[in-house]
């Protein structure tokens, strides 16, 4: 099973990357860090007459990430009720990249990915984060990609994280899941 994490955070070692290091502890995966990969914003050309052009940037080692993954982790804070816009940037440009021919296989792939989301954040995130879930599911929905679980983790400062028992309750679970091969029930 081929895990990657998608790290949408701006700074290294935030509350949702260390909730979602217990969620793959133990497990071989590999990291990825969106504020070190160039990605351009993307140009909605699709009613033009020549479509989405091809950028010069690092858009497509994510597609190639994402088509050898088995199960994806988009770990991210809450910002604004939703992903940060490291995250939010990466996911509008699958806009273009289910129509990019030079990927014919990736749309039909996604419909295999499982999916988790680890979102942390501060102020009754609980709350305020299922905005984000909702987004994530509504995306996952349009792009047909099974939506596998979510943890909502509450923290204010750098390694709060820890002191939400039930976030690493729920981390801990979710390692467990993985580890046994079995993240659906």
């Amino acid at each position: 099973m081929k895990i990657t994490v998608f790290i949408g955070s701006s700074r290294k070692d935030g509350n949702s990357e260390l909730l979602a290091n217990l969620v793959v502890q133990g497990i071989e995966h590999e990291k990825v860090y969106l504020k070190d990969l160039h990605i351009l914003p993307i140009e909605d050309l699709r009613h033009t007459k020549n479509g989405f052009q091809v950028f010069n940037d690092d858009y497509d080692q994510l597609i190639e990430m994402l088509e050898k993954s088995d199960v994806v982790i988009f770990a991210t804070p809450i910002y604004w009720y939703s992903m940060s816009g490291l995250m939010k940037n990466m996911i509008d440009r699958f806009s273009q990249a289910i129509r990019d021919e030079r990927y014919p296989t990736f749309k039909e792939h996604l419909k295999t990915i499982q999916t988790i989301v680890v979102a942390v954040g501060g102020d009754e995130p609980r709350i305020k984060g299922l905005p984000l879930i909702q987004q994530f599911q509504y995306t996952f929905d349009f792009l047909n990609m099974p939506f596998s679980s979510y943890i909502i983790g509450e923290a204010n400062k750098p390694g709060d994280i820890f002191n939400d028992s039930f976030a690493l309750a729920q981390a801990a679970w979710l390692n467990k899941k993985l580890k046994s091969g079995q993240l659906t029930d």
